[in-house]
């Protein structure tokens, strides 16, 4: 069994204590009227809203971990509605629905793929063969990859052949994100194939998986002994129950689950307190329940219970703060402009705000990318015409909380003239000093495709308005007083479709006022000399866009699907041939690239994938 990841999140929490899993999704979504035997599944696409308020429930009860709604989102569970040609569409909105929960509660918590059994049995006890199976399971495995899952759980089997199968069609698809692996056992203390714990437990621990554990078939004091027969077995190994509320009876049409939240939490603690690693719960478990356990888990960890309410971390007494400059004082040069002005290299990393008020999560994702030396990072403004929260409290959030230097992007979309102006000098009074300035992405391309955007001026007008303030004029020429300092970065795409406008915008830009222009992603350092060449020497300083691959699919879809992106046909070949390292290819071909920026241009613009800034963090070793 192998505690290694290249994508240590869930690691790096389990070394820290333990966690709390989510509790049953069925049950939830059986007391909101969806029928027993209706498709739980496809609500994923038919009634994502009803899908989120269970995971939003559960994360506000205090849970480290939520599954996404896939338990039997595999071929032949959907064949039974006639949806086994819907497997890649539900699993990839099952986890795209619990990552959004995730980013509108701010809440730092792990989102799994939930991957159940076949719903037929293996030859010779049934008529299904491993081939066909493990094709099943990588079936699922790759949506739930696709849609950005932290990792997978292959849940509730009662055959330790076909879980087997199960872990391996998961590893065939990525080595790197961590497994939990999980039985289901009877009052016996057997599994329903009479399979004993101790046999459960060395098989398992022997497989590339993170978590061993039980899950469903009983209640609390049941898996209580399994698990502790599941640790003596293979004491090296995280254990992780996750009982029933008990058995169900059935009152009239309703199931009733009678464990309460107490009874439930006691046997948590008592768990915890036998070595378990994570619990959490299953069928007939409700956010009632978690929440009662997550007082047990905050006692074990010594202490009274914290609260679950996000609280942005005073920055630790090792981070030197950046001082804010007081208002209407003249304002040293930012660190980002410091660095270029010096001839230093610049690395800054994008960080997305969240899709909700609350930014825990990206504070720890900043603070891990400032113990890699990052001392400045980029905050998005509205990508992709989706709602998140504004850039400007974001950033000042993420700068309160971590000291990094911040470079806050700003978009002509949804502000008018007059609101451009009004923000540029409120940033500049809070202490922002370096812009990049963007026209943005129109509506249509996110959420809300009938909003309309504003764009009174595009990116070239913004620099013009940007470099007025710092001469102490607005648009209209009418003083603003003592001029503002602002750094005004602006961005550039070498591998635009008509390249000749893109460099006589750039040369638009620099002319405004432009002091530094940052790429798209680059892959190919050829085709970018090819556009600087076009373009002759760079007018001002060039920091270069690198976004890590995490699989080859990821490579086809920014090469075939995102304007300007172009991903060498031999690094996408290295991708496919990788297989299940796929990731470990792109990390070092992120690594590759940034030691030649290094080399060759003024700085590394990095940018995680799926909010990955371990991934990041990992691509800047190649700096040490």
């Amino acid at each position: 069994m192998s505690r290694e990841t290249s994508s240590p999140a869930l690691v790096r929490r389990l070394q820290q204590g333990p966690l709390l899993a989510d509790g049953a999704m069925g049950t939830m979504l059986y007391a909101r009227g969806v029928a027993l035997d209706a498709c739980f599944d496809v609500l994923n696409l038919n009634d994502p809203k009803a899908v989120q308020s269970i995971h939003r429930e559960y994360v506000a009860a205090g849970a480290d971990l939520i599954e996404t709604n896939t338990f039997g989102a595999n071929r032949f569970k959907l064949a039974m509605h006639g949806l086994e040609g819907r497997v890649r569409d539900i699993n990839r909105a099952g986890a795209r629905l619990a990552r959004d929960v995730r980013e509108t509660m701010g809440r730092d918590v792990l989102v799994l793929g939930s991957i159940g059994p076949l719903g037929k049995y293996l030859l010779p006890l049934g008529t299904l063969g491993e081939a066909e199976a493990a094709a099943a399971f990588r079936e699922q495995a790759e949506a739930l990859l696709e849609g950005g899952v932290d990792g997978f759980v292959a849940e509730t089997f009662s055959d330790l052949r076909e879980l087997r199968l199960a872990v391996t069609a998961i590893r065939a698809v990525s080595a790197e994100l961590p497994v939990v692996a999980q039985m289901a056992f009877s009052d016996e203390r057997v599994t329903f194939l009479g399979q004993a714990p101790a046999e459960v437990a060395r098989d398992l621990a022997s497989l590339s998986v993170q978590v061993i554990g039980a899950n469903c078939g009983v209640g609390s004091s049941v898996l209580y002994d399994v698990g502790v027969l599941l640790h003596e077995a293979a004491p090296q190994a995280w254990v992780s129950i996750r009982p029933n509320a008990g058995l169900p009876s059935r009152h009239g049409e309703r199931l009733i689950y009678l464990s309460s939240p107490a009874y439930m939490a006691e046997y948590a603690g008592r768990m915890l307190d036998a070595g378990t690693r994570i619990v959490g719960g299953c069928c007939g478990t409700t956010p009632a329940h978690i929440r009662a356990m997550r007082e047990a888990v905050d006692r074990h960890a010594g202490g009274p219970a914290r609260s679950r309410r996000a609280v942005v971390a005073a920055p630790p007494a090792a981070v030197e703060r950046e001082e804010v400059p007081a208002v209407g004082l003249a304002a040293e040069p930012s660190r980002l402009l410091s660095r270029l002005d010096a001839g230093e290299f610049l690395v800054t990393v994008e960080l997305d705000p969240p899709r909700g008020h609350n930014i825990e999560k990206l504070v720890q994702g900043a603070k891990l990318l400032a113990e890699r030396g990052v001392d400045v990072v980029d905050i998005n403004d509205g990508s992709l015409g989706r709602v998140r929260m504004a850039v400007l409290p974001t950033a000042l959030l993420v700068r309160e909380a971590t000291g990094l230097d911040i470079s806050m992007h700003f978009t002509c979309r949804d502000r008018n003239l007059m609101g451009i102006q009004g923000e540029l000098l409120g940033a500049h009074a809070l202490g922002v000093r370096n812009i990049l300035a963007m026209t943005g992405d129109p509506p249509r391309a996110g959420d809300y495709v009938n909003t309309t955007a504003v764009f009174d001026v595009d990116a070239i007008g913004l620099v013009r308005i940007v470099a007025g303030m710092n001469r102490g004029v607005d648009a209209s020429g009418n003083s603003v007083g003592e001029p503002t300092a602002f750094g005004i970065g602006v961005a550039v795409d070498p591998g635009a479709a008509d390249a000749s406008r893109e460099i006589g915008r750039l040369h638009a830009k620099v002319a405004a006022g432009a002091m530094w222009a940052q790429t798209q992603p680059v892959y190919d350092l050829e085709q970018l000399e090819a556009f600087l060449a076009q373009l002759g020497r760079p007018p001002v300083p060039l920091v270069i866009g690198i976004l890590p691959l995490h699989s080859y699919r990821h490579a086809e879809f920014l090469h075939n699907e995102v304007p300007g992106i172009t991903v060498p046909d031999a690094i996408r070949a290295r991708l496919r041939d990788a297989g299940d390292h796929a990731l470990r290819v792109g990390v070092e071909t992120a690594q590759a690239i940034l030691a030649e920026v290094r080399r060759r241009y003024a700085g590394a613009y990095l940018m995680p994938s799926f909010g990955r800034f371990e991934v990041v963090a990992e691509v800047l070793e190649a700096l040490r």
